[in-house]
């Protein structure tokens, strides 16, 4: 696995916001229109894959902004020193807006307690919004980050990758291979293996999109990423993985996955207003 060494560069944000994904990590461990997919069947009904793997990889964000909206389900798995936790995330994505919102789950302590209470985050252009962020954060107060001063751009910092940049960070795709056909939840998808260039993404990537992305690949020194995609017969992203390796007091590996299903499923989000974000010290 290439190693994905991430410099901490901390803005105004960074100073008061702790790393959600891998900070709790730590803390638990230490204590609609049819995309180019190929020619699908030949005249046997052979599966054919497709002449520019890369390319239709590479189309997979413009196809989700076409579909609308979808239901997400998201996991990261944190490793390091033998020790391996989960944070589970759920809810709904706008693609056309660029917005969306997710319950985040946190794991229970190593000693089996549970753990802190559901996060809800909305997810917006440039910005992340937190609900019981606990570390001294009123519980009816919302946390705001400025997600392109994160030296990750939010790819691990919210415990969960948006469903929008995991699909914008495959516009870098280089090397990609077909590994054939299978099925996610029922439905059959094309799976596609390779890695993606962070810089190269974040070139090409939609403009509300593109400032996290260029936080990012200033922020790990080595921008290829390896991942696993899931394509529909339409072209649409199904599942992704994308696999990256964090250095914070020691190296800890992180296995991002999003799930999208319900394609079209109406997402409402609200962002909270001024009054109701919270301006104070966040603990560490």
């Amino acid at each position: 696995m290439v190693v994905h060494q991430h410099r901490r560069r901390r803005g105004r944000a960074g100073e008061a916001v702790l790393v959600l994904g891998v900070g709790l990590a730590v803390a638990a461990m230490s204590g609609c229109g049819r995309g180019d997919g190929g020619t699908r069947g030949g005249a046997n009904g052979e599966d054919r894959p497709p002449a520019d793997a890369a390319a239709v990889v590479r189309g997979a964000a413009d196809v989700l902004a076409r579909s609308g909206s979808a239901q997400a389900r998201t996991a990261m798995e944190m490793a390091t020193g033998g020790t391996r936790v989960t944070i589970h995330g759920e809810g709904g994505v706008d693609f056309k807006n660029r917005m969306g919102q997710l319950l985040v789950m946190l794991p229970a302590d190593v000693t089996g307690k549970p753990g802190h209470r559901p996060i809800t985050e909305l997810l917006a252009p440039g910005a992340l919004y937190m609900k019981n962020r606990g570390a001294g954060v009123p519980d009816d107060k919302w946390v705001r980050v400025d997600t392109t001063t994160l030296a990750d751009g939010n790819l691990v910092t919210g415990g969960a990758t948006d469903p929008m940049a995991a699909a914008e960070l495959l516009r870098g795709a280089l090397e990609v291979t077909y590994v054939g056909e299978t099925e996610v939840a029922g439905t059959k998808v094309r799976h596609f293996r390779g890695t993606t260039d962070i810089g190269r993404a974040a070139l090409s990537a939609s403009p509300q999109v593109k400032g996290v992305l260029e936080a990012a690949a200033k922020g790990f020194s080595k921008d290829t990423v390896p991942f696993d995609v899931y394509l529909d017969e339409e072209g649409r992203l199904r599942k992704v993985r994308h696999r990256f390796t964090y250095v914070n007091n020691g190296v800890i590996d992180v296995s991002s996955t999003t799930l999208l299903y319900g394609f079209g499923t109406p997402v409402t989000v609200v962002l909270p207003a001024s009054g109701d974000i919270y301006a104070g010290k966040i603990a560490e």
